[in-house]
């Protein structure tokens, strides 16, 4: 069973409306987490099941963490203030695999950009961002911080690069070699961004999103499809991922 921890909230930022950034003390979990790993939070309140939500950052005794206020459990999550413990398990699953010296590009969408912050900044990566419009865009100096080749896109054009991340990437990837493309957001942006990676044959890594119940494998309730045949076919997203190799994931 994994540990669970009382981790103090150290910081509390509202990054846009109902998105919410949070530092906990977490120096045991700070040490043990690897890029692309998740939480399984005690939202608090009449909740019962936990909640996973990535892992943003993690560094010198702190772990953070980024949500959007999306049901009962997360609501109540919002309400924390600076100096409460929230009682969290983890860090769990498995998470992205680096290749030392590999050139990469990184992609990601809405909430999805979380997990990828540590991710822009440990990579020799091109980092494609894509939000809906300019009042949701979340992080952007984060990754300028961290990286130096940000593209920030919006769906209206109301900011940056106006149109979809994966076009961005697409026009990217027609003048530059990558050895991997790395990418979390919603599921049409993880089949597309598995479809150019095939047509230009380069490896590819996606984080799903999976509503889950136990996160330590103990229930079927995330369970994901894969090319695999037989038992094997149906995989945990909790325990198998939540990073899975693309030509692994049938959508």
């Amino acid at each position: 069973m994994k540990k669970t921890y009382k981790c103090k909230l150290i910081l509390k930022t509202e990054l846009c409306p109902g998105i919410f950034d949070y530092v906990v003390e977490a120096p045991e979990m700070a040490k043990e987490a690897q890029i692309g790993q998740f939480l399984h939070i005690n939202c608090g309140g009449r909740t019962t099941l936990r909640r996973p939500i990535s892992i943003c950052d993690a560094g010198e005794g702190f772990v953070r963490f980024a949500f959007q206020v999306k049901g009962e459990g997360t609501a109540e999550l919002a309400k924390r203030e600076p100096g409460e413990l929230i009682d969290i398990m983890g860090p769990l699953g498995h998470g992205f695999e680096l290749t030392p010296g590999e050139k990469a590009v990184v992609i990601g969408g809405g909430i999805g950009v979380f997990p990828l912050l540590r991710l822009a900044r440990e990579t020799d990566c091109a980092v494609f961002l894509g939000f809906r419009t300019k009042e949701l865009i979340c992080m952007e100096d984060d990754f300028n911080e961290a990286n130096k080749n940000v593209t920030i896109c919006t769906d209206d054009g109301s900011y940056g690069y106006n149109g979809f991340a994966v076009a961005a990437m697409g026009e990217y990837l027609m003048d530059n070699k990558v050895d991997m493309i790395y990418c979390c957001g919603p599921t049409p942006m993880l089949k597309t961004v598995k479809q150019i990676a095939e047509f230009r044959r380069i490896p590819c890594q996606l984080s799903l999103e999976q509503r889950m119940g136990c996160g330590i494998g103990a229930c079927l309730t995330c369970v994901c499809e894969t090319k695999d045949t037989g038992m094997a076919k149906y995989k945990q997203v909790c325990l198998a991922g939540p990073v899975f190799k693309a030509e692994e994931v049938v959508f």
